[in-house]
């Protein structure tokens, strides 16, 4: 009997001897959930300081124009009477202009790559798409005020002068001066810029999609658009709408190349894409360094707290969107 209890003893580790064991595990676990939670917390923390510095520093501009800053187009540093309604124009029609033309190129690329590229093309040619994005904003700002500006102008802005003279609505669309800068020129190298990140989310969005999927398409008879417009984009369109909105991010926030070919002009006398205008970050570029302590230097923060709410309500809207869509699979099914 005792031989047995001895057995029994020896075969059965004591208690304590598992806790001494499963110690360090818990702990580390611990300590890695304390650090994880710890980053969420100080990214919110950053995000509250930063809206709360803008606020703080624009207060001055907000007491003072309060919403009435952002329909006013008045931008008058000497008489202290400031309005952001250009800089928000141009902001929006820029980034607007640079999706209606990088959305449908980025989709192209990433079908070619993904669906009808020949495989000694297809690296060759995604890593020079990609190479794209390294540019340094500064050079394209350069190649499109002293390259591209004078064959827009050459090219396209005079010859839609001569076709839209005097027609109504397209002709003060165009007019202006053509000279190769201005919110048209700034939205194209806007496109060009983002259409590398758009293309490759796009890309990588398409390669998860599984092969059966796609294989039992083109199984039923389906054509390479059937495929991708009724498999790879309901798959995908996660991912498609956050590289859109990646890219639209980087239009909204993007400032030298602006700066080069928007023209950095305070006025709004027409609505036409030839004419010069600014942007919330190009005006921040040109004017802060120079703008004293007062309310030029608190309307050009609450121009940045305008472009903080204007990226919000962005992102919020592309959550919407996915929300929506979601809700409509329910439906169909």
């Amino acid at each position: 009997m005792s031989s047995t209890s001895a057995t029994l003893s020896t075969a059965q580790p004591d208690s304590s001897t598992k806790t001494r064991t499963r110690a360090p595990g818990a702990w580390f676990d611990g300590v890695f959930g304390f650090l994880a939670q710890g980053a969420a917390w100080l990214t919110l923390a950053l995000l509250a300081s930063i809206l709360g510095s803008l606020v703080v520093g624009a207060w001055p501009a907000i007491e003072k124009y309060g919403l009435g800053f952002l329909t006013s187009s008045v931008w008058d540093p000497v008489q202290e009477d400031f309005g952001g309604l250009v800089m928000i124009y141009g902001t929006l029609a820029t980034s607007f202009i640079a999706l209606l033309i990088a959305v449908p190129v980025s989709f192209g690329i990433a079908l070619f790559l993904t669906e009808m590229c020949p495989a000694w093309l297809k690296r060759p040619l995604g890593t020079a798409i990609e190479l794209l994005a390294a540019v340094p904003s500064i050079v394209y700002g350069m190649w499109g005020l002293l390259v591209f500006g004078p064959i827009l102008a050459k090219y396209v802005q005079q010859p839609l002068q001569a076709l839209f003279n005097g027609v109504p609505y397209l002709g003060a669309l165009v007019s202006g001066p053509p000279v190769g800068i201005g919110i048209l020129s700034a939205g194209i190298i806007l496109a060009i810029m983002i259409i590398p990140f758009i293309a490759s989310v796009m890309r990588d969005v398409f390669e998860v999609t599984p092969p059966l999927l796609k294989e039992s398409a083109y199984g039923l008879g389906a054509t390479t658009w059937e495929v991708v417009s009724q498999v790879v984009l309901p798959y995908t369109k996660t991912g498609v709408v956050g590289g859109i909105m990646l890219g639209l991010g980087r239009a909204l926030g993007e400032t030298m190349a602006v700066t080069f070919v928007i023209g950095n002009m305070n006025q709004l006398d027409t609505l036409s894409l030839f004419e010069a205008a600014n942007s919330i970050t190009s005006a921040l570029a040109n004017e802060f360094a120079e703008a004293g302590a007062g309310l030029h230097q608190a309307a050009l923060i609450y121009l940045g707290l305008v472009l903080f709410f204007i990226t919000f309500v962005v992102l919020s809207f592309s959550k919407l969107l996915l929300v929506q869509l979601k809700k409509r699979e329910g439906d169909k099914s």
